[in-house]
């Protein structure tokens, strides 16, 4: 079952340094995945950055970053290794939530069990009247 997924950067966080201004070190972010039957799920999750693993000679300043550099810095980092995948887990609650939507639970009263003599009846159960 394939989904189409949605990346949206919702918040950053910054911070300075001695060599570094406005550094991102966190980041907000929202991902909408939807089924081929328009069912969707959202998962809403928060990537830290450290600002001591950040190489001056590549370095982006600020006001020029993309939104979409920001999100591939979040999916190589919810995707890469051990430590830091988390993507069957985002996936898991995505998918979650889609069949939820999907596969409706449904209460059945025990009047209603197929056993039931009254299962399927359309007569209303009636009190009967107090007496006075």
């Amino acid at each position: 079952m394939g989904y189409t997924y949605e990346w949206k950067l919702i918040g950053l966080k910054k911070q300075n340094s001695a060599n570094i201004n406005d550094a991102v070190v966190g980041t907000n972010w929202k991902l909408t995945a939807t089924d081929e039957d328009g069912n969707v799920g959202t998962f809403t999750g928060a990537t830290p950055f450290s600002i001591n693993t950040i190489n001056t000679a590549s370095f982006t300043t600020y006001n020029d970053l993309t939104e979409t550099q920001v999100i591939g810095w979040i999916k190589n980092h919810v995707s890469g290794s051990a430590s830091t995948n988390y993507w069957p887990h985002i996936n898991g609650v995505i998918e979650k939530q889609i069949n939820d939507k999907k596969w409706v639970k449904l209460e059945v009263a025990e009047v209603d069990l197929p056993w039931s003599p009254t299962s399927g009846s359309v007569t209303p159960y009636i009190a009967e009247a107090a007496p006075v």
